[in-house]
């Protein structure tokens, strides 16, 4: 069996770290947007507020791939973006 050994600067992690926590607070905002937005479609009266929470929510969708290349461009930055970076982590 063969380890692989991965050396993460303190730097990194911590600029990782951030970035995930954005993003984790990014997703939990659309969540909240489109579920009021649902909610609010099932009186005619408040049909209007849905409509905006979901444009809201639409333009979260929007940010999600601004905060993946804020931390690549950050990343990079200190020397630390490289190809081996997983574009699936959050």
């Amino acid at each position: 069996m063969n380890d692989l050994t991965f050396t993460i600067g303190h730097e990194e992690l911590v600029i990782r770290q951030r970035w995930e926590v954005v993003s984790i607070i990014n997703d939990i905002l659309i969540a909240v947007w489109f579920i009021i937005g649902s909610i609010l479609f099932f009186q005619e009266s408040t049909t209007m507020a849905g409509t905006w929470l979901f444009l809201l929510g639409s333009l979260e969708l929007l940010v999600r791939p601004m905060i993946r290349l804020a931390r690549r461009v950050h990343l990079t930055r200190i020397g630390r973006g490289n190809a081996s970076d997983s574009d699936d982590d959050y």
